[in-house]
C-alpha cells in the first residue's frame, strides 16, 4: 500500500456524498475536480471540498471545453438514472440514459487507474450497461479498461439504511482488479458480522423537537446572482414543516412501525380507502430497531413513504436524513429545503462509499 495522494475526479457529483465516503476511508484521497449541473449541489460540493475545481454545468459542456484533468487516479460518479429507474417511466429514449457515454469519455481522457459507477440496481439490466460493457472490448474506445458489477446494500457496510445500489468498479488493464468490499454488518450479527446499525443508533442523540428553523431562514450565501440558504452543517438542518391539524391527527393515530393502514376510515384520504393494496410504506413510521428504508429526495413528505419519525408526530428532518445517509458534521449544504433534500436523497451513503474506497486504496 502506498502513501502518496490519490487524486479523485467526481462526475455527476451532487453534493459530494461519494467523495465524502472516499475522504472518510483515508486521508490519501483528495478531490481534485468535480462536475455537477445543479448549481446548488455544486455550491454544496464547493463549500465542503474547497480544494477541488468544481464545474457547475452540464458534463457535455465541460468535456467540450477540454477541462478534464490529466492527472487523476480514480474517477467516481453516478450518471442520472431516471430513464431506467423502476421508480420512473422507464423511457428508453430519455436523454439521461446516454450520460454514461460522457462518463466513459471522461475516463478515456483522464486515463485513471480505477473508476467507480453507482446507480440503481436496474442499471445492470439496461441497454446502457450492455453498451458500457461493449465499449471495453478489444478495438473499442475503452479497450484499456475492464470492470466488475455487483449490487450492494449500504446496510451491509455500516449505513443505518437499507439502500441497494448497482456498483461498477473498473480498472485499467495494467492494474489489479480491486474486487468488492466484503460485508461487515448483517442482521443480528450473524456469521461474525456486526449487527446492522439501526435508526435508533443514528438518531439517539437528536433533539426530539426541530430547533433550527430560525437559523435556516437567516443564513445566506451567493450562488450565481441569487442569495440562497446556506451553507449549513447537518446539525443546522434540524428544521420542521408546518403540518395541518388533520395531518397531526393522522400521525398521532399511527403506532410505531405502523402506516396508513392503521388509520381509521375517518382519517384516511379517499384514495387510501379505495386502494387497500400497493405500497404500505405510505404514512409509515420508521422502525427504531432496524435500518431505515431508502432515503429518497422527498423524505420530508410522509405521504411519499415510510418517513415518519419512529415516535414523534412528524416526518424526519433534513438533519436526521443526513445522519441516516452517514454525512459527517463537516459536510456543508447550500440551497432551499427542497434543493438540500434532493442533495441528501440522491447521495451515496457515506459508509458504502468508504467501503469501496478502502478496496481501491489497497491497490493504488
Amino acid at each position: 500500500m502506498g502513501s502518496s495522494m490519490i487524486r479523485v475526479l467526481d462526475l455527476f457529483a451532487g453534493a459530494g456524498g461519494l467523495t465524502a465516503g472516499f475522504h472518510e476511508a483515508s486521508e490519501r484521497f483528495r478531490s481534485v475536480a468535480a462536475v455537477e449541473m445543479d448549481p446548488y449541489a455544486a455550491a454544496s460540493y464547493r463549500a465542503t471540498f474547497p480544494e477541488a475545481d468544481v464545474y457547475a454545468g452540464p458534463i457535455q459542456d465541460w468535456l467540450a471545453e477540454g477541462a478534464v484533468p490529466s492527472e487523476v487516479d480514480v474517477v467516481v460518479g453516478g450518471p442520472p438514472c431516471q430513464g431506467f429507474s423502476t421508480l420512473g417511466k422507464q423511457d428508453a429514449e430519455d436523454a439521461r440514459n446516454r450520460l454514461w457515454e460522457q462518463y466513459a469519455q471522461a475516463i478515456k481522457r483522464a486515463r485513471p487507474k480505477y473508476f467507480v459507477v453507482e446507480n440503481v440496481p436496474a442499471f445492470g439490466k439496461s441497454p446502457q450497461y450492455r453498451d458500457f460493457l461493449a465499449a471495453t472490448r478489444p478495438g473499442e474506445f475503452l479497450e484499456d479498461y475492464s470492470f466488475d458489477f455487483r449490487v450492494l446494500n449500504a446496510a451491509d457496510y455500516g449505513a443505518p439504511q437499507a439502500r441497494r445500489r448497482a456498483v461498477l468498479i473498473g480498472h485499467h488493464r495494467d492494474m489489479a482488479a480491486p474486487g468488492f468490499p466484503a460485508p461487515t454488518y448483517g442482521p443480528d450479527g450473524i456469521d461474525g458480522l456486526s449487527p446492522y446499525r439501526t435508526v435508533q443508533n443514528a438518531l439517539r442523540s437528536v433533539p426530539a423537537r426541530p430547533d433550527m428553523d430560525e437559523r435556516f431562514d437567516a443564513v445566506r450565501t451567493l450562488v450565481g446572482v441569487r442569495e440562497v440558504p446556506g451553507a449549513f452543517s447537518p446539525r443546522e438542518l434540524h428544521v420542521s414543516r408546518r403540518y395541518t391539524p388533520k395531518s397531526l391527527e393522522r400521525f398521532a393515530a399511527i403506532p410505531e412501525g405502523g402506516n396508513r393502514n392503521d388509520l381509521p376510515d375517518s382519517l384516511k384520504a379517499p384514495c387510501w380507502r379505495r386502494h387497500t393494496t400497493g405500497s404500505m410504506d405510505v404514512m409509515g413510521r420508521l422502525y427504531w430497531d432496524r435500518p431505515s428504508v431508502t432515503i429518497r429526495t422527498e423524505f420530508f413528505k410522509p405521504e411519499k413513504g415510510r418517513y415518519l419519525h419512529p415516535v414523534e408526530n412528524r416526518a424526519i428532518t433534513h438533519y436526521e436524513a443526513a445522519l441516516l445517509q452517514g454525512f459527517p458534521e463537516s459536510h456543508r449544504f447550500v440551497g432551499s429545503r427542497t434543493a438540500i433534500a434532493r442533495q441528501i436523497g440522491n447521495a451515496v451513503p457515506i459508509p458504502l462509499g468508504a467501503a469501496i474506497a478502502r478496496r481501491i486504496q489497497k491497490e493504488v
